[in-house]
């Protein structure tokens, strides 16, 4: 008989915490063990699709296509088919996207390190490897609890840890941040939970 392998649907390139990702869901009436494999082009070499080792026979929906892309600043697309035994679908393009401008931040995840006097607080960002070199950087709020009152420390490079001098901070204190990317517009991330730490308590 003859079987017709529906291609995927909704395939989608688009970013999430920092990761590009190619999502599609399955054809309709697709077998359950059904494997996806993915290819991308680059929008300057139009018609030279390149294979994603990691994404080839897969079982998910979903490839992360951050560091198989080879260059941040270019648009790409790719494609998925799906494979079933000796059958394959067509091929299912997405849409062109480049890192550089369509990322999407996370909120960084904040260290903080209490002296006597100050407290040092660092972030930290849940950055795939190839993208570490970009320059991220992040805002930092620092309020007292219950209060709407946010002194903010602006602008800083990822690694950079921020110093601030607690002799005046007397109770509870909350510091937040949020990620940010000056491409061809300024993005930020969410705000990060806030991180709550008792300054200067006389106990």
């Amino acid at each position: 008989g003859h079987v017709q392998l529906l291609p995927p649907q909704n395939v989608t390139l688009l970013s999430k915490d920092f990761a590009m990702i190619l999502t599609w869901a399955p054809g309709e009436g697709s077998p359950p063990d059904v494997t996806y494999t993915v290819r991308y082009e680059r929008q300057d070499r139009l018609d030279k699709w390149m294979k994603v080792p990691h994404c080839k026979n897969i079982l998910r929906t979903f490839c992360n296509l951050t560091c198989a892309l080879s260059n941040v600043y270019i648009k790409v697309r790719a494609r998925v088919k799906a494979v079933w035994g000796r059958f394959q679908s067509q091929w299912v393009k997405s849409q062109f996207k480049d890192y550089y401008s369509d990322v999407e931040l996370a909120p960084p995840v904040l260290n903080l390190n209490v002296k006597e006097n100050f407290i040092h607080v660092g972030a930290s960002f849940p950055l795939p490897i190839c993208v570490e070199n970009l320059t991220w950087k992040y805002d930092l709020n620092l309020w007292e609890a219950g209060s709407e009152d946010k002194k903010k420390y602006e602008g800083h490079f990822r690694k950079d840890t921020v110093t601030i001098n607690t002799t005046a901070l007397r109770g509870n204190y909350c510091f937040s941040a949020r990620a940010l990317f000056e491409s061809t517009n300024v993005k930020h991330s969410e705000f990060s939970q806030p991180v709550c730490v008792l300054l200067n308590h006389k106990g």
